[in-house]
């Protein structure tokens, strides 16, 4: 099992989404619960390109939530880069 870490800037931006969308309360356990699948399957997202190539993305507890993480095999763990509203032109997946 590889570790899962979250930067710090990922815990900005899943506070800027919490605000932005009015996200309930428990919206850190649901993020969790997602996260935790990477523990076992760390390339169970899809690849992304572009300016994002070597990172992966989920969705998060709602659909509409892009969650970009890096595999870094090497030191057995997985690194949260992002958490983005994939509805937006800035989105990662947005291409």
């Amino acid at each position: 099992m590889v570790r899962v870490e979250i930067s710090e800037s990922a815990v900005e931006d899943l506070a800027t989404l919490v605000r932005a969308h009015s996200l309930p309360s428990d919206t850190k356990e649901r993020i969790a619960r997602t996260l935790a699948l990477l523990e076992r399957f760390p390339r169970l997202g899809a690849e992304l390109g572009g300016r994002w190539a070597g990172t992966r993305f989920l969705l998060g507890p709602w659909r509409w939530m892009i969650i970009v993480y890096a595999l870094l095999e090497e030191e057995n763990r997985v690194g949260v880069v992002t958490i983005q509203d994939g509805r937006s032109a800035v989105s990662p997946t947005s291409g």
